[in-house]
């Protein structure tokens, strides 16, 4: 499979049907899910079915990518791109715990946005966490987002902070 893109320790490429075991396994650890308010999946079949079944590649032209370690192969988690129905595209990630703390979360989310303005030509991301997220919170800061409002996630019924950066605020960062 190719690669959609690099940083310098990583590659991105799509998630497919044969990463469903590592997917149930990061969606199953709780200190990883803490803050998502996603559920987690039943089983690593549930896991393969989200993967057949996940549109976003085609239907929007980006998604969730899998982060893949350049010097081993090893899928350390996902980040990437995600186009909402209010029309706002959402910068997102998730790594295994074991990889936590060694900037891997910070150099995808750069790769993310770089790819997002340059090669899809988008003029605005945006990401969201809840305020007691404070990790995440600073990995949206060091990729040069911008606080910018506080709402309400209709989904998981929680206050959450949103942070913003333009297309023009990237290339000055």
């Amino acid at each position: 499979m190719s690669f959609l893109f690099e940083s310098e320790r990583l590659v991105f490429r799509e998630i497919i049907e044969n990463d469903a075991r590592d997917m149930y396994a990061l969606n199953s650890d709780p200190d990883v899910m803490r803050y998502t308010g996603d559920i987690y999946w039943d089983s690593i079949e549930q896991a393969r079915e989200f993967l057949i079944s996940y549109p976003d590649y085609r239907k929007n032209n980006m998604g969730r990518w899998a982060a893949i370690r350049k010097q081993d192969n090893a899928m350390i988690g996902w980040c990437g791109l995600k186009l909402h129905e209010d029309g706002l595209v959402d910068l997102g990630y998730r790594l295994f715990k074991k990889y936590w703390n060694l900037g891997y979360a910070t150099e995808a989310s750069i790769a993310s946005l770089k790819y997002g303005f340059e090669t899809l030509g988008l003029a605005e991301i945006v990401a969201r966490a809840i305020p007691e997220n404070k990790a995440s919170i600073r990995i949206m800061e060091k990729c040069g987002m911008q606080f910018s409002h506080r709402e309400r996630d209709e989904m998981h019924g929680e206050e959450i902070v949103v942070y913003k950066i333009t297309h023009e605020d990237f290339r000055r960062y």
